[in-house]
């Protein structure tokens, strides 16, 4: 398999890092896998029979993969975290030592390491940091208004300047780039993702998405499909998280083994509630399925109220923290086709609602 050779005397990338891992081996046939798996991931590799003469080399490569044939020609080099020593034989008992001459970090078996490895060369390719805080919302029950405070949360956080993905989880909802006044938009909905496996890259997830109001929405079609398998779930929205800045999912009220693979993905839950007792009740079971998943979920309530209820006792009757009150106006319960969408004014009463979300979300996570 044909693949770039970097001589010891080439200069590294701009800015003195590459951002393809290095490879070091001799054996011709490791060395055609390697550069598969590197093509796969979507990465150009270095590739040496030792350690880089050029001086930083080694250690500003992002990741280092050492044959276990090249083990005696780097034992020298410095140590550094991201070294993986990269073997055929699965009865070789003495890979583990000759890992720890070299300070590798893993020890990998090709062929089985094969997922792992693309996936480790794919975070190096994409530049990988800290996960986007990934938050979801679901009504307590039908017409609560947590498709509209979905979208008025990732409008505020654009506005933020945060990378912002909004994700409709809830494929009978009508679909969230309509809510948005996009829905002729070009871009993919999920149905396009329906036979994903594996990993995705987050930034052609990015790329290939609606942009409406300064974020992407991965929304529905209105074509008959109204769901994606598990997996493929699993995978987009990893994709979505990878990239950092926020990710916020409209949830639908029922728990499938797709909105499964969401909940365990979720930073944070809001449980959108309207101050009213039949409300409160069905808001109990959504609760009680949602938290069998999702650890950090939180209560937010909608005037107006019944006689004897406030948000602090709905969140009492839940026995939920309260994430605040949803500010009572008419982007909570008038359609918004060809209008401006929720919490687009960034002076209402619903952007500061998000805004004050935002900002706690945020230092709790740490970002801020």
């Amino acid at each position: 398999m044909a693949g770039a050779i970097t001589h010891d005397n080439d200069q590294p990338a701009a800015g003195g890092r590459q951002s393809g891992p290095l490879i070091v081996t001799e054996d011709a046939d490791l060395l055609d896998d390697l550069l598969r798996l590197c093509a796969a991931a979507g990465a150009t590799p270095e590739v040496h029979h030792g350690v880089p003469e050029r001086g930083g080399g080694w250690e500003a490569a992002p990741l280092v993969l050492v044959g276990d044939d090249a083990v005696r020609r780097v034992c020298g080099a410095a140590r550094r975290r991201g070294v993986v020593l990269v073997g055929r034989d699965q009865d070789d008992s003495g890979v583990w030592r000759r890992a720890v001459e070299i300070g590798a970090d893993h020890v990998l078996m090709l062929p089985d390491g094969e997922q792992w490895l693309v996936d480790r060369i794919a975070d190096v390719a994409e530049g990988v940091g800290r996960p986007a805080l990934t938050v979801g919302v679901i009504g307590g029950r039908g017409g609560a208004g947590a498709s509209t405070l979905a979208c008025a949360l990732a409008v505020t956080s654009a506005r933020e300047g945060l990378r912002t993905l909004l994700v409709d989880a809830d494929p009978l909802g009508g679909g969230l780039d309509v809510l948005l006044g996009g829905e002729t938009a070009d871009g993919l909905r999920w149905p396009a993702f329906a036979a994903s496996r594996g990993r995705v890259g987050g930034g052609a997830l990015e790329e290939s998405l609606p942009n409406l109001h300064s974020l992407r929405v991965l929304s529905w079609d209105r074509g008959d499909c109204v769901a994606v398998p598990p997996q493929a779930v699993r995978a987009v929205l990893a994709a979505a998280r990878r990239s950092g800045g926020a990710v916020v999912v409209d949830l639908p009220r029922r728990i499938d083994d797709g909105v499964a693979e969401v909940l365990a993905q979720l930073d944070v839950g809001i449980l959108v509630v309207p101050g009213e007792l039949r409300a409160v009740a069905a808001a109990g079971r959504v609760a009680s399925a949602v938290g069998m998943v999702l650890r950090d979920l939180r209560v937010a309530v909608r005037g107006p109220y019944t006689p004897g209820l406030d948000d602090q006792e709905v969140a009492r009757l839940l026995n939920l923290p309260l994430a605040g009150e949803v500010p009572v106006e008419s982007a909570l319960s008038r359609p918004h086709e060809g209008k401006a969408p929720p919490g687009a004014a960034a002076r209402g009463p619903l952007a500061r609602f998000c805004t004050v979300f935002w900002e706690r979300a945020l230092a709790e996570a740490g970002t801020v």
